[in-house]
């Protein structure tokens, strides 16, 4: 009974032990243990081959997902098309992840692509390419080295984004769509891709979610693409970051050098004033990784301030064990993980109105 007694307290005191120190943890088992030169890049990635896509309108896949009593319409005869880039699934300490790791491809696929480009299953066929993904520290402890690491995984992106343009035909409508790192990419693309081309007239709208995208930015970048002000704006960017009013940044927030206040687009009314949106306009966060991904109406609400989207009443929101391992990590109240899921019903039927907006415009 002794010996009980004394391994219960041994293993209560470890896990007081690893819950205090595991941002410690995280960061040395994501910090490069070479140079970046040093270190052999993984194999760039052929966008010929499927494989190298974590979703395709073709064939079935995660981002076929759809909550409960809501079918995904069929990708093959949708009106428009959507590139979606993944947000960090690596966590390892490669400079760039390998596109071909089996475990890391499950991954993406169950944690990102299957959670968030599905959002888009009712407007458009859903194109998700694997990318070499930089390694995290490149976005939380800027360095020379990580921001090669970033170029490397944003000239896969481009490739992708070329490929992405040669299969879907030409001038059909176009959704972008990204989240945390694939949204640093996703606004480059933007700037350097899309703006002042015909692929701007093409685009429907940019949803992009949980990144470091200034309106100031855009006037300066991609004047020809400003921010979205209401539900049905076209042709137009949509970012927000959620944060709960007491979070306090951590370690793992990702840096900024461009310290302007950020694009916040309230999900809940598509709007960019500071007009509280209460949670009854919620209509509805879903949980795709859950057991239960019923539509949760009424989850959460929804503020801007100052460049913030502030979540101050939110539902328990169901988390696996890694889950509440990136929670603790990413500090109490930020709601990164989760800024696609808060308001999944809303961002949904937000793609499809746009969409039809966009169809119904006069050309």
């Amino acid at each position: 009974m002794r010996w009980a007694v004394w391994a219960g307290l041994a293993v209560a005191l470890a896990s007081v032990l690893v819950a205090r120190n595991i941002g410690n943890l995280v960061r040395h088992m994501m910090t490069p243990g070479v140079s970046f030169d040093v270190e052999t890049p993984p194999p760039a990635p052929d966008y010929a081959d499927p494989r190298n896509w974590s979703a395709l309108p073709e064939r079935d896949d995660s981002a076929d997902r759809s909550p409960t009593g809501v079918p995904p319409a069929d990708q093959l005869h949708a009106r428009a098309d959507v590139f979606y880039i993944h947000p960090t699934s690596y966590i390892r300490n490669r400079w760039n992840a390998p596109t071909d790791d089996p475990a890391l491809n499950e991954a993406t696929d169950r944690v990102a692509t299957g959670i968030q480009a599905s959002a888009f299953n009712d407007c458009c066929a859903v194109y998700a390419p694997r990318y070499r993904q930089a390694n995290g520290t490149a976005f939380t402890s800027p360095s020379a080295e990580g921001d090669r690491a970033i170029a490397r995984a944003y000239e896969d992106v481009r490739r992708a984004f070329d490929a992405f343009n040669a299969r879907r035909g030409s001038g059909r409508p176009f959704i972008l769509a990204s989240h945390s790192q694939g949204t640093v990419l996703a606004e480059r693309l933007l700037h350097e891709v899309i703006s002042g081309t015909d692929l701007r007239n093409q685009l429907v709208a940019a949803y992009l979610i949980g990144g470091r995208v200034t309106e100031a930015g855009l006037r300066e970048r991609a004047p020809d693409l400003p921010a979205c002000h209401a539900p049905d704006d076209l042709h137009c960017v949509i970012a927000w970051n959620a944060r709960g009013p007491e979070y306090v940044p951590t370690e793992f927030e990702m840096h900024r050098t461009d310290l302007r206040e950020r694009l916040c687009t309230n999900p809940l009314s598509w709007r960019t004033d500071g007009a509280q949106a209460p949670a009854d306009l919620n209509a509805g966060a879903v949980f795709l990784e859950s057991d239960d991904p019923t539509p949760r109406a009424a989850f959460a609400d929804a503020r801007c301030v100052n460049g913030t989207l502030i979540v101050s009443h939110v539902g328990a929101a169901p988390r696996d064990v890694m889950s509440q391992i990136l929670d603790r990590v990413l500090g109490n109240g930020n709601y990164h993980p989760i800024e696609y899921q808060l308001f999944f019903m809303n961002l949904r039927q937000n793609a499809t109105a746009r969409v039809s907006a966009f169809v119904s415009a006069p050309r």
